[in-house]
């Protein structure tokens, strides 16, 4: 093997020797950042946010046949985010309305917000429903319902959230919240307080459930 191929091989063996250190070294990064967030993350510990049905507004509320409903309604949901270091960002947030666990609304969407630390944010989104049919098997119950005047319904919100502490914001975590209710049909609890027109406002500040 003449002088050149020798030169040549040690070269080739050189350039491999620092590959392989700053592919080390970029590995030990990676370790030593993500570590970090681990590190983190687990101090902070982040709460899920809570959710308060505050109220709800009942324009419309009609049950024109055993089994078909009509609702117009606008409710108010407060979230509060109680970490003190870390913040939230939502993505659009769906809001529908559910009886006996099926969908009578259309969903209303509410823009991607972002909520600070300790903040609190209100949405006030309006939910539709024009003679939407219910199940079969719901025809008895809603009419029951109707006679006694309170209409059970749960509001859904469903969203996506990332937590940002510091510069650092996470992947997204899918957040589904319940908010069960009962809509009271006129004013028959005796309650409710007239806002506009025949439009009805009930005070509820009932807490909501958060599943992640």
């Amino acid at each position: 093997m003449g002088e050149n191929e020798k030169a040549c091989d040690h070269h080739k063996d050189h350039r491999r020797k620092i590959l392989r250190r700053i592919f080390s070294a970029v590995l030990i990064l990676l370790f030593l950042i993500l570590l970090t967030i681990l590190i983190i993350w687990a101090v902070l510990r982040p709460t899920k946010p809570a959710f308060i049905l505050e109220d709800a507004t009942i324009f419309v509320l009609n049950v024109t046949a055993p089994n078909i409903i009509s609702v117009t309604l606008q409710v108010t949901v407060v979230a509060h985010n109680p970490n003190h270091r870390i913040g939230v960002y939502y993505d659009k947030i769906s809001v529908f309305a559910a009886y006996h666990s099926q969908q009578i609304t259309i969903y209303t969407v509410i823009p991607q917000v972002y909520q600070p630390q300790k903040g609190y944010n209100i949405w006030s989104p309006f939910l539709y429903a024009n003679n939407v049919p219910i199940a079969p098997f719901n025809g008895i119950q809603l009419s029951s319902d109707q006679s006694s005047g309170r209409i059970p319904m749960v509001i859904n919100l469903n969203t996506r959230v990332r937590w940002r502490v510091g510069l650092f914001i996470s992947g997204r975590y899918h957040f589904h919240v319940t908010c069960p209710t009962i809509i009271p049909i006129g004013n028959s609890g005796g309650y409710g307080v007239i806002v506009e027109g025949s439009a009805i406002k009930y005070h509820l500040s009932q807490r909501c459930k958060v599943d992640v």
